[in-house]
């Protein structure tokens, strides 16, 4: 493929599109555009991974000397919704956009040789623990503990909503390595691989009816002080980094993104899109979407300037999750009295052309209302904006 990075813009979303049908595998494409997961299939996300990462595209937002891209990030957003508009799914987001970054930032020059090609091609799928039966969005509440015994930590607790942990080979998390001062100053960030002795998986299926959380216990798990990313007791400092790129990696985009080609699919096949009155509120969410588009631009232009998403990142993740939870409200009303909540559903059976739309509605709908919980509830979100803005 010629050199992307002198093409004008309208030529580099071509000759993305181009690649994308030539090596989008349709199963792939299929299962997320008619699933209802807020996340890829574990399974799907690594081989869309490898495939990406095989043209040196698997995270077109890092550094070149770590195997980005090198584009600006204008070319990186366009990249992302040229992706998502074509059915692409996402890549888990755990990997290029959260440790990465944070091993970028933090990381020993052993830790960024070891994990990082690893992160990239996908050879170590990665899960998040950070929420924990008692302390969600009140992250600094956490209790699960690690005390350190010679060059090793021994951690015992538990963390919950862990997404993927069933499928994944490391965990990064936050754990409690001192009871001392203000709780935010006796937290550390740790790396550790999930077939460590002592821990143990237990699934957490959703009200969608779909295997992507669990919770995962700790019971006297021995991870090596090496694997500590930072100093210990300063893992507060990296995870508010992390939490900017969770909040405003742009990664909600590709949702949203995502769900719009649903609804203006399943509306157009079931003659919603007829009603003046569905019309009107899937145009208003369409704007909605695009002024989105609009403040994620500017939040980029910071970030390619060498700066982090900032604070900014809570206003794109607070409207980004109301604005999802719209549109995949409007899909289930286009889907009708098909958008039933169901048991899985044998769609080559069943009428219809959009069946496949139709019934994953109403699961879709209920996935989507844990955006605006996820990733740091919106409460907490508005809470960060006003200290911000009324400097509170």
């Amino acid at each position: 493929m010629q050199d992307l990075a002198t093409l004008t813009d309208d030529a580099f979303i071509a000759a993305i599109q181009d690649w994308l049908t030539a090596n989008l595998p349709d199963d792939i494409r299929e299962r997320w555009l008619n699933g209802s997961a807020l996340f890829t299939v574990p399974q799907d996300a690594i081989r869309w991974q490898r495939i990406l990462h095989s043209q040196g595209w698997a995270a077109p937002h890092w550094p070149e000397e770590y195997g980005g891209t090198g584009w600006d990030v204008r070319r990186q957003h366009l990249f992302e919704m040229t992706c998502a508009k074509a059915g692409a799914p996402p890549v888990m987001a755990t990997g290029t956009h959260m440790i990465g970054p944070v091993l970028m930032k933090f990381g020993t020059p052993e830790q960024k040789a070891r994990f990082l090609p690893r992160v990239l091609g996908c050879d170590d799928y990665w899960c998040q623990g950070y929420s924990e039966p008692g302390s969600g969005s009140d992250l600094a509440a956490l209790s699960t503990r690690a005390v350190r015994d010679g060059d090793e930590y021994v951690i015992n607790g538990s963390k919950i909503w862990t997404s993927h942990a069933h499928a994944a080979d490391w965990m990064f998390a936050l754990v409690r390595t001192s009871t001392e001062g203000k709780p935010q100053a006796g937290i550390s960030f740790i790396m550790l691989p999930m077939d460590t002795p002592g821990l143990s998986v237990r699934p957490l299926i959703t009200i969608g009816n779909d295997h992507e959380l669990n919770q995962v216990f700790f019971d006297d798990v021995r991870v090596p002080v090496s694997l500590r990313i930072g100093e210990e007791n300063d893992g507060w400092t990296v995870a508010k980094y992390l939490l900017e790129f969770e909040r405003g990696g742009n990664f909600y985009g590709g949702w949203l993104a995502t769900n719009l080609v649903r609804l203006r699919r399943l509306a157009g096949l079931s003659g919603a899109d007829q009603d003046p009155a569905f019309r009107a509120r899937m145009a208003a969410a369409e704007i909605e979407a695009e002024t989105l588009h609009m403040g994620s631009q500017r939040m980029l232009s910071a970030m390619s300037a060498g700066g982090n998403p900032g604070p900014e990142s809570s206003a794109a993740k607070l409207r980004g999750s109301e604005i999802n939870q719209v549109v995949t409200e409007l899909t289930m009303m286009a889907a009708g009295e098909f958008a039933i909540p169901h048991a899985p559903f044998d769609t080559l059976n069943a009428p219809g052309p959009h069946l496949a739309d139709e019934v994953e509605a109403a699961n879709r709908y209920f996935e989507n209302r844990a955006m605006s919980i996820m990733g740091g509830s919106s409460e907490v979100q508005k809470n960060i904006l006003a200290k911000l803005v009324l400097g509170l």
